[in-house]
């Protein structure tokens, strides 16, 4: 069972009420669809994601709460026929969790991690045709080098991205870690693969362009009164979430209920390391 990631401080601000309607717009396993799921009556929530494996899992984990769950496969474009389909036309809420989840980086076959040996794939929808292996073995250097940059915000990308040109064919995910780290030796803490990982992932799954949709959907598809809540795990995504929501608070169409971020406290960080970095946005619509 995924441990979900702030979760008094994202079903408090929410504000569920047990006959509202609500979207969690990032279901994975089910953590945060259970937390909403269980105190709703009459109400039902909409559990999206665009990992079928996920969902399926989502389904068991939720199964108590089952008659109050309506379950739809997509990514972030697809949330207006996710509500639409479940027989809504608005939401009380929307919560949207931007982090990877915990069985897509330890299953070894979905190539997101270099803790163990997979393949390259890295895909969330198993439907896309582009894996990391198309990426890392067919991009031009140049283009791999701006890539691992600007997604992964590496500093050393150019020194990466030759090492990984002149390695190829590049055959699992420990092949490229070894690349990596034999051109970027460790300095610190992180391995000198991660953020080349990272990158890898954002670009195979356009999560930059997905996150757009979703602040741009997102907030049309809320109550007046309804709450939207974002926990983002990278500086990108928290200044893109903030700035939108910044945006919406001067139009006057919304109220930013986070001055600042929300971030977990000590306990939740000691307990779910995973949550360390996570930061949390919320907004009402006007």
């Amino acid at each position: 069972m995924h441990i979900p990631v702030m979760p008094v401080e994202s079903i408090e601000l929410m504000a569920v009420r047990p006959e509202g309607i609500y979207l969690d717009a990032t279901a994975g396993l089910g953590g945060h669809t259970a937390l909403i799921a269980r105190q709703l009556t009459t109400g039902a929530v909409i559990a999206n994601d665009r990992d079928t494996l996920s969902l399926a899992m989502a389904r068991d984990n939720t199964a108590p709460w089952a008659d109050r769950i309506c379950f739809h496969y997509g990514g972030f474009g697809s949330l207006a026929d996710a509500v639409e389909q479940a027989g809504f036309e608005k939401v009380d809420g929307l919560l949207a969790d931007l982090g990877v989840s915990r069985y897509q980086l330890t299953a070894p076959d979905r190539g997101f991690s270099f803790m163990s040996d997979g393949p390259l794939d890295m895909r969330m929808d198993q439907t896309i045709q582009r894996t990391a292996a198309d990426l890392v073995n067919h991009t031009d250097e140049k283009t791999l080098a701006d890539l691992i940059f600007q997604l992964g915000e590496e500093r050393r990308a150019r020194k990466i991205a030759r090492a990984i040109v002149r390695a190829r064919p590049l055959r699992s995910t420990l092949h490229l870690a070894d690349v990596v780290e034999r051109a970027v030796p460790r300095t610190g803490r992180l391995h000198p693969a991660t953020k080349t990982f990272m990158a890898l992932r954002m670009a195979v799954n356009d999560e930059p362009k997905e996150l757009d949709r979703l602040l741009e959907i997102g907030p049309e598809l809320l109550k007046s009164g309804g709450r939207m809540v974002v926990i983002s795990f990278m500086s990108s995504d928290d200044r893109a979430v903030k700035e939108k929501f910044k945006a919406l608070g001067h139009s006057g169409r919304a109220r930013i209920l986070t001055k600042h971020p929300m971030q977990p406290t000590e306990e939740e960080s000691a307990s779910n390391p995973a949550s360390r970095s996570a930061k949390l946005r919320a907004l009402e619509m006007i």
